[in-house]
């Protein structure tokens, strides 16, 4: 069943049972009951609408900058991994260790120069960038020791591989939306609902009213917005970005 579905015949049923008790419970009221001597029921309403909705958007805005952050860390631990194959295999001989550091270094120029602008348009990574990471791999596993000072430092060598790997594993994984379908439709009906209220209260158009209820929309939109941007770490203006390479490959990427 769809998860649509599932959401649409909640909400119904919520709804339905809530009306329904509403209705037989009028019904039990007896004629001369006086309505003034209970309290207004729509500014509660109002106020804990504005309440569970308020935390759903703080909510919403603090999983977005968590993954928004995860996406940067991730960004870093790849940079720092390369950067700790081009130094360690200082050990190495002229020919090898040449073929290791050429190898980073075309990787990195294609991740900054190529692969974040594909991954900012199409959401994913590239082919390109796996194919050279993968003969960054093959550069490191292939060279087979002279001596035990060499065998000291190519474990090392490798495990900096996989660590780079892992990263941008992590990286792909966070190059498209990560805010569910879902979670998009309950933060623009809550807003509507929300914002809506404002016409159920006894709002006049003076001046301090208007102004506030015009604020208030748009603290609503500024907020979405913000999700919104912040949803894609690596696709729009508060992004996650190529520093840690550029800091730590400067020759490459000034």
């Amino acid at each position: 069943m769809s998860e649509w579905l599932v959401l649409t015949l909640a909400m119904a049923a919520a709804c339905a049972v809530v009306l329904a008790i509403v209705v037989i419970n009028h019904r039990r009221i007896p004629e001369d009951d006086d309505p003034s001597e209970t309290p207004d029921v729509i500014e509660y309403m109002t106020m804990m609408i504005g309440v569970v909705y308020a935390i759903v958007l703080g909510l919403a805005i603090a999983g977005v900058w968590e993954a928004r952050s995860a996406a940067q860390e991730t960004v870093r631990q790849e940079a720092q991994a390369l950067h700790e194959i081009s130094a360690r295999a200082e050990v190495y001989p002229v020919a090898a260790r040449e073929r290791i550091r050429s190898d980073v270094d075309t990787y990195v120029r294609f991740v900054v120069q190529d692969e974040f602008p594909h991954m900012s348009d199409h959401g994913e990574l590239s082919d390109k960038g796996t194919e050279l990471l993968e003969k960054v791999r093959r550069s490191v596993t292939d060279y087979q020791p002279a001596n035990d000072f060499e065998g000291q430092a190519y474990q090392p060598l490798v495990d900096q591989v996989a660590v780079a790997d892992d990263a941008r594993g992590a990286r792909g994984q966070s190059a498209g939306d990560t805010m569910p379908g879902v979670v998009w439709f309950g933060l623009i009906i809550g807003a509507l609902v929300t914002v809506g209220l404002i016409f159920t209260l006894q709002i006049r158009r003076t001046g301090k009213e208007l102004l506030l209820a015009g604020l208030f929309s748009a603290l609503i939109a500024f907020l979405l917005f913000l999700i919104w941007d912040f949803d894609a770490p690596f696709g729009r203006g508060i992004a996650a970005t190529a520093a840690p390479f550029t800091d730590l490959f400067p020759q490459l990427t000034g």
